[in-house]
């Protein structure tokens, strides 16, 4: 059995591509050079307020910067550096370890604060599950390691009467085996790969307070088992859309579980072609999974970040839409819902207001940046 990684392993993991998305997510607005990246010095400043001279170099993996601060870093002690300026977080080791693995997918994970009465911090890390078998090395694929799926008769199956009244209907959450753990009070959404193997499962807490403190959606956790899986290597939902995909060319790629479920509802499983990225970041791993069934065209259709026009989560929203162009817009088409007419409520799914503003999101989508 591998072992676990430590930040050396998990380091070598992280290639250029992962190092630009991390800095975009950073508010860095990297760019490619010859050596590497270069970008904002968002280890010292806010975002937009620095110099453009913060370099990468990917033959060593460390960045230099060449302002305020003294010596190479690499990229966990840029989180470390970022989160404490921009949220104001005295984050550790750990703490940019599990933010990265998660990012990536390379180990899906709960928060750190979330611990189990008993163990250390280094323990704590053990469980997140670093394994080579869980995540794919540069171009080398690895499988996901499947689940027995008899965990899913263990949970009751009522209907949740919220998620109806949001536009999700019964039927759909029977299909798609949603049910609810009473043990943390959570909705259960089961994650299955493209072949319909069970890979893990995420629950969405009905406390609001765990919510704010930890996320909404977590891996589930029971008696001691993480049911994580790496969220990069795999688009929820494909198992089920995957032949309306090949047959109409087109994707549309979602934030979250639930506007997937919302599609099959408004338009039906037979004319389904969404899938969740259960996030805001696309791999290359995802286009792949794409492009092995024809697409032509992929339709972001990311949550509406940002309350105003012009405000900080506007730019990081559009320059993260247009980063996903120039990363993948040689291989795909790429057009992107963008409300920028703020129809829909802030952090709201392009389709959480129903099909009539859906449909015009989608109609009025942009084309061509």
């Amino acid at each position: 059995m591998a072992g676990y990684y430590n930040k050396d392993e998990l380091r070598e993991q992280l290639e250029v591509e992962n190092i630009y998305d991390l800095i975009v997510e950073l508010g860095g607005e990297p760019e490619y050079t010859s050596f590497g990246l270069v970008s904002q010095t968002i280890c010292h400043n806010e975002p937009g307020e620095g110099s453009r001279k913060l370099y990468y170099y990917e033959n060593s993996g460390l960045f230099k910067c060449y302002t305020d601060c003294d010596d190479t870093f690499d990229a966990f002690d840029l989180v470390i550096k970022a989160m404490k300026i921009q949220k104001h977080l005295d984050w550790e080791l750990y703490d940019a370890m599990c933010y990265i693995a998660e990012f990536f997918g390379f180990s899906e994970s709960e928060r750190p604060e979330d611990k189990i009465q008993g163990l250390k911090d280094w323990d704590l890390l053990k469980r997140y599950n670093y394994k080579n078998n869980d995540y794919y090395h540069g171009s080398q694929i690895r499988e996901i390691k499947e689940i027995n799926p008899i965990i899913l008769t263990r949970f009751s199956y009522p209907r949740i009467f919220n998620w109806e009244q949001e536009g999700i209907s019964l039927e759909v959450c029977r299909k798609n085996l949603i049910g609810y753990y009473p043990g943390n009070e959570q909705i259960t959404i089961p994650h299955f790969d493209i072949n319909g193997k069970l890979i893990g499962i995420r629950g969405r807490t009905l406390i609001d307070e765990d919510g704010e403190r930890y996320g909404k959606y977590r891996p589930l956790y029971i008696n001691h088992i993480l049911y994580n899986h790496p969220l990069s290597i795999n688009l929820y939902n494909l198992n089920k859309s995957k032949k309306n995909i090949e047959k109409s060319k087109t994707a549309i790629i979602f934030e979250s579980e639930k506007s997937c479920l919302m599609y099959q509802t408004i338009y039906g499983m037979d004319k389904d072609i969404s899938v969740a990225c259960c996030g805001s970041s696309i791999s290359n791993y995802q286009i792949d999974l794409l492009e092995q069934l024809g697409v032509k065209e992929v339709v972001i259709a990311f949550d509406r970040q940002f309350k105003e026009i012009g405000d900080d989560e506007f730019t990081r929203l559009t320059n993260k839409i247009i980063n996903i162009k120039k990363k993948y817009g040689n291989r795909i088409r790429i057009t992107a819902i963008f409300d920028k007419e703020m129809i829909t409520p802030y952090k709201s799914s392009p389709i959480d207001q129903g099909r009539r503003t859906f449909e015009y999101l989608l109609e009025n989508r942009i084309k061509d940046f």
